[in-house]
């Protein structure tokens, strides 16, 4: 009997017995087994800590916008595997994903098995429905990392760091000169490594040298910045490096980092060649879309938003949003993590902009996944220490919901699966 793509999802889980194995040589050697050679014409390849997933949305839009065919490969996924995958802005089917899997599992038991981890598998298939797809351009983001990320199969002709911040510590060191050299892995001798960091650790800096890669800094090389009011109010800010310049509508995406984000994705367009006019710029930039970060909900009233930051730099940008668009009513927070992350760093940096916490459990988000005692025990002495606790997502934010008044604000963040829960709650609603 054919499997499904749920059956498939299952199977592929349980190949590897660790969730994350870092490393090239397995998905190398089951890519040369299916013969894969170029996912497209023209590669873009997006790492960071933060940013990442808007920064392709923002370079697929623009892309798109300028008749481009393109492929983005994303993860995590929030409601399906299938957002993983788009070619020219749609979402994979389940039959082509079956397809690609089928293929990977032929060609890994071809010989001596190859074990693949979830992501290795899940990289293979999109750089296998890429190739068959005929595309302009691939934009493929980054899972872990960079330098032994399965990405990092492909040669890109543009690398993007977004951002560098403390983040999966335990895989990529415990400073931003350790996490920044790992990053700088996607990086190619003599080709494009453009840096949305206005500081970048020197370890980036010092490897890109040593390679030979051009690197092209945000507010060194480009810049952008708001416009004052003017009679067009449609154009609020400019991106601009020597020689060219363009007035743009902001980001659908409301948070403040993603005017940078938005300004690194033309940045990485313009070195990449055959530059986008500043219409079709415009237009990309004015209709790129992301779910989850600082997606908008109305509920009688009362404003919610939820998003997927999960370390104490995407905090930070949460903060300063919460102090530039200051709600009416209070602020009521719904905030789980997993058990890696800096639980503690995210509530001292939201900490004042924050007027009740509800702690939510990820026990069932695998073994990463705190209940939320557990969780709540972690960040005893913080602003969210005797916060309200709630088994799920779901329950803290109906807690949230039934508690508010209208022109209060709920904030639910702290990790991609909190917004998927989050989503599916309101969604059900």
């Amino acid at each position: 009997m054919q499997r499904t793509l749920a059956d498939w999802l299952s199977h592929i889980e349980r190949i590897h017995p660790k969730s994350i194995d870092m490393g090239l040589e397995r998905i190398r050697a089951v890519a040369a087994r299916l013969g894969l050679k170029r996912p497209a014409r023209k590669v873009i390849t997006v790492g960071g800590t933060n940013g990442k997933g808007s920064t392709v949305a923002f370079i697929e839009a623009i892309a798109r916008a300028a008749g481009k065919r393109v492929g983005a490969y994303t993860s995590p996924h929030l409601l399906a595997y299938n957002e993983r995958v788009r070619i020219d802005s749609r979402d994979a089917e389940d039959a082509a994903l079956v397809a690609a899997f089928e293929a990977i599992e032929a060609a890994r038991l071809d010989g001596d098995e190859i074990a693949l981890t979830y992501f290795e598998y899940g990289t293979l298939a999109a750089l296998w429905l890429f190739e068959r797809a005929k595309l302009d351009l691939a934009i493929l983001e980054v899972g872990l990392g960079g330098r032994l990320d399965a990405t990092n199969l492909v040669d890109p002709d543009v690398a993007v760091i977004t951002t560098v911040d403390l983040d999966h510590q335990d895989y990529l060191g415990d400073d931003r000169e350790s996490i920044g050299y790992e990053k700088a892995g996607i990086a190619r001798g003599w080709k494009p490594l453009v840096l949305g960091d206005d500081d970048p650790p020197s370890s980036v800096l010092r490897h890109a040298y040593a390679i030979g890669a051009s690197a092209v800094r945000a507010n060194c090389d480009f810049f952008f910045e708001p416009l004052p009011a003017q009679i067009d109010a449609e154009l609020q800010w400019r991106w601009r490096e020597v020689g060219y310049r363009a007035e743009l509508p902001m980001p659908r995406l409301s948070a403040p980092a993603q005017l940078r984000n938005a300004a690194v994705a033309i940045a990485a367009l313009r070195a990449l060649g055959g530059a986008p006019s500043k219409a079709q710029i415009a237009e990309g930039v004015a209709r790129a879309h992301v779910p989850g970060r600082l997606q908008r909900f109305e509920r009688d009233g009362v404003d919610v938003l939820v998003d997927v930051g999960h370390n104490p730099q995407a905090a930070r940008e949460l903060a300063a949003w919460l102090a530039a668009a200051p709600s009416a009513g209070r602020v009521r927070a719904v905030f789980a993590a997993l058990a890696d992350k800096d639980a503690t760093g995210v509530v001292a940096a939201l900490a004042e902009g924050v007027d009740e916490w509800h702690l939510a459990g990820l026990a069932d988000s695998g073994p990463r996944g705190l209940n939320v005692d557990a969780f709540a025990q972690r960040l005893q002495g913080s602003a969210a220490g005797e916060g309200e606790r709630h088994p799920d997502v779901a329950a803290a934010l109906s807690a949230a919901l039934a508690r508010a008044e209208s022109g209060d604000r709920i904030l639910v963040f702290g990790s991609f699966h909190t917004a998927a829960a989050a989503l599916a709650f309101l969604g059900a609603q």
